[in-house]
């Protein structure tokens, strides 16, 4: 009879960001080692607070489930002599079995004829399976930071306090240095203190509701949005759109009880930034918005707890929000006595990478940067903008204010730039060459500030590569796969229509004096080629999400120097792989690949000879070709790739009768290389748009 299984970790508060992912490793231990041992189950869920970490497991099987082994043993020829007779290898393989050798059987393997036997293995109980199971868990835990605590030997996030776990109605016996299971839980620490005896898993959830805590991540995140919102509409606003925010405050508490607050309206003329921040940062508070964004005095606290004295509670948040914003206004009157321009030289004292030196030399490397690529994408007429903001877009780097809270760069820049006397559209290009600063974040609304965005991003991209400090798993410390995918997106949403490669190599011209003496292990890639195959990667995940990942890697293995052609190729090339008859079209362009790449390095390049065509089907697809070559020059120029494809597959029906008629592969030497030189061409025309001999046409319809 199938039970449930509960594990329930209690702790003191962990912290909130340690939450989840500890979670999901308490998810794949417990369900790796029971698919391990063939203990089948149900649905698995899971269940976090600051003071519990839990697993429950509906449905699980009594033991696992029996299997028959096949067990190889020595060689035939080992096991048995010339006569036939079994050798001490094979008795001995028999008796460590518990099989006489009448039993064993023979297999056929790759390297021969060996010995074997079927062995059945019975499924262990599944106390058993889950003792060891919960044990290895439970020590599994990967924090970000653990302690350690008394004489305790094992480390957590926090001091363990007790733990439950049980398998129905019986205890399962686990340990954790000084803890040892049993079937206690405990509620809110303040409105339900005592033991609460559990007497079946599926019992968990409802019994710490009655004890004031819902254990359920996903129902308190919804609970804390909707008293959040009603508390906001009360007080005449709404809340500041902050879903990271909401998911911090609930793991923080396990009961929402919001309150709201206010603070001095004259805090109001500080930058909207530094109100946020200093509320979300430092007390984890909401900001609260009136119907047209504008911000209020007001915020939102969020207690673990329902307060008996608002009023009182009120006065601890507010006290607490009034010296932080005392702070702040004493930063930004501070910050603004000295012009951005003078803090620049500041830069040099401070390092942005070890071996590619300090920010000041990172700021000229991108300015000149920005500055040719504005050129390159025919924007040269804001260089004296982009000159002037590049120079200051990392000032604010060394004022008190981002000293404080570093997540307000650039808004500080774009802030104390306007107090400098800075144009607006200087300002305005600080600010935004840090957008987007994440997958949903808006783009830069101006050229000055995404062509600097792309050259920060770009210098930082080849400067880590170059070093050998590159990306490496779940391992990526400067942010470059970010930086790569904001690179494609500032391209992309900005239109500009400049050559990748070319980026990378002035990129690199410009790090040359700091590479000069790195060395690089032996046969290990160029910095620009693994620069490129980032983007490469980078590209194909991307595009992946809305896209056919054959048709993608079609697309990109004809090339992906130009973005903005290469995302143009992949939505005409999506739009006419989905039809009925692509899959004998891609069958015959695939023919024409194949042979290309069989035959063609042998043969010297140049055109076809029209001359030396002798069959009419040759001469007919010569004919189609060079119409469709022409028509096609002139489409992929205006980046009408439907069109250009619409002429490619125009070819079909003569490439059919090409293969059908023409033996390529020719006695004649000089014959056999023209046809081949003509495929060449064919193949260069489809290459155009992408590589079709990666497109899995088996899979269309």
């Amino acid at each position: 009879m199938a039970r449930d299984l509960l594990l329930e970790v209690g702790a003191e508060e962990i912290p909130a960001s340690f939450i989840g992912p500890a979670l999901e490793d308490l998810r794949r231990v417990v369900t790796e080692r029971m698919a391990d041992a063939r203990l089948k189950h149900g649905e698995v869920k899971l269940y976090g607070t600051p003071r519990r970490l839990a697993v429950l497991v509906l449905g699980v099987a009594d033991a696992g489930e029996d299997v028959v082994k096949e067990v190889l043993g020595p060689s035939a020829k080992a096991a048995f002599d010339a006569q036939g007779k079994p050798t001490k290898a094979a008795e001995k393989f028999a008796e460590g079995l518990k099989l006489t050798v009448e039993q064993l059987g023979r297999s056929q393997t790759a390297k021969g004829e060996y010995v074997s036997a079927r062995v059945e293995e019975k499924g262990r109980p599944a106390a058993d399976i889950l003792q060891d199971a919960l044990h290895v868990a439970v020590h599994s835990i990967n924090f970000r930071k653990s302690m350690r605590w008394g004489d305790v030997e094992a480390s957590f996030a926090r001091p363990v306090q007790w733990l439950l776990a049980l398998l129905g109605g019986d205890l399962v016996p686990v340990v954790f240095g000084d803890v040892k299971s049993g079937r206690v839980t405990y509620g809110h620490r303040f409105l339900s203190p005592a033991a609460i005896e559990l007497e079946a898993p599926a019992d968990y959830e409802a019994v710490l509701e009655k004890a004031h805590v819902v254990a359920d991540i996903a129902k308190r995140r919804a609970q804390l949005v909707r008293k959040v919102t009603a508390a906001a509409q009360a007080a005449g606003g709404k809340v500041l759109e902050d879903e990271g925010l909401v998911d911090q405050v609930t793991n923080l508490v396990e009961l929402p009880s919001p309150v709201v607050g206010t603070f001095e309206e004259r805090h109001l003329d500080l930058p909207a930034e530094v109100l946020v921040q200093e509320m979300k940062s430092h007390q984890r508070y909401f900001s609260l918005v009136d119907g047209a964004g504008k911000l209020l005095p007001k915020f939102i606290a969020v207690s673990n707890t329902p307060v008996r004295d608002e009023q009182l509670s009120l006065r601890g948040y507010q006290r607490v929000l009034r010296a932080r914003l005392a702070d702040g206004r004493f930063f930004f009157d501070e910050d603004r006595k000295t012009p951005l321009i003078d803090r620049v030289e500041k830069l040099g004292r401070v390092v942005w990478q070890g071996q590619l030196g300090t920010y000041l030399e990172k700021v000229e490397r991108f300015r000149s940067l920005a500055v040719w690529l504005a050129g390159q994408s025919k924007r040269a007429g804001e260089s004296a903008t982009i000159e002037r903001a590049s120079t200051l877009a990392k000032a604010d780097l060394v004022t008190g204010m981002v000293g404080e809270f570093p997540e307000l760069q650039g808004a500080m820049g774009r802030e104390y730039a306007r107090a400098s006397g800075e144009t607006d559209a200087v300002a305005l290009a600080i600010f935004e060459h840090y957008l987007p600063r994440g997958a949903e974040d808006a783009l830069p609304t101006q050229d000055a500030g995404a062509l600097i965005g792309i050259a920060d991003r770009l210098d930082s991209l080849c400067g880590i590569f170059a070093i050998g400090k590159a990306p490496s798993g779940a391992a990526d410390p400067f942010g470059l796969r970010r930086a790569c995918i904001a690179i494609i997106r500032l391209v992309l949403g900005r239109g500009y229509r400049l050559s990748l490669s070319a980026a990378v190599d002035e990129a690199l011209r410009l790090l040359a004096p700091k590479l000069a003496n790195v060395k690089r292990k032996a046969g290990e890639p160029a910095p620009r080629e693994q620069v490129l195959e980032f983007f490469r990667g980078r590209l194909k995940s991307l595009w992946g999400e809305q896209h056919r990942t054959d048709v993608v890697e079609a697309v990109l293995a004809a090339g992906f120097d130009d973005l903005v052609s290469t995302h143009k190729r992949l939505e005409a090339l999506s739009l006419i792989v989905g039809r009925a008859d692509f899959q004998p079209l891609a069958a015959a362009f695939k023919r024409v690949v194949n042979i290309v790449e069989k035959q063609g390095r042998d043969v010297a390049g140049g055109q076809t000879r029209a001359e030396k065509l002798v069959d009419d089907a040759e001469r007919q697809l010569h004919t189609a070709f060079t119409q469709a070559r022409n028509s096609v020059a002139g489409l992929v120029q205006s980046d009408d790739f439907s069109g250009a494809l619409k002429e490619i597959t125009g070819l079909k029906p003569a490439v059919d009768t090409f293969f059908d008629k023409v033996m390529v592969m020719a006695e004649d030497k000089d014959l056999r290389e023209n046809r081949i030189r003509l495929l060449v061409e064919i193949g260069a025309l489809f290459n155009q748009v992408a590589d079709f001999s990666k497109i899995q046409a088996e899979t269309v319809g």
